[in-house]
């Protein structure tokens, strides 16, 4: 008997954890700070950014698991874009460039200062 109280508790445990990673997923999404200002940085093309003034690149990178559970494409490339638009507001630019990314959850954008 005692046997059948610990699977049924790994069991019941197992389960709980299971049913916690979509919440606990969806949390990791709504964690990445949004800046004041970053609002307001454009996401371009790299022909539209031709008579802008270059303010260097940024590297971003986030979790792409919680737990055993990947997250969406969506999620996480939704915090990348956000990371970069609050370090082109630290570095006074208003746009941005994405880049090709080699590793999913890892994204390089140029910044660019295109507004007065």
């Amino acid at each position: 008997m005692q046997i059948n109280r610990i699977d049924f508790r790994n069991f019941m445990l197992f389960a709980l954890v299971t049913a916690a990673m979509p919440m606990l997923s969806a949390c990791a999404s709504k964690m990445v700070e949004v800046r004041p200002g970053s609002d307001r940085v454009s996401l371009a093309d790299t022909n539209q950014v031709v008579s802008c003034e270059s303010r260097g690149k940024v590297t971003v990178s986030v979790l792409t698991k919680v737990g055993f559970v990947t997250r969406s494409v969506e999620a996480v490339e939704a915090n990348l874009l956000q990371l970069a638009r609050n370090s082109a507001v630290d570095e006074g630019a208003d746009t941005l460039v994405r880049k090709e990314s080699a590793r999913f959850g890892e994204r390089t954008f140029d910044i660019y200062k295109c507004r007065p």
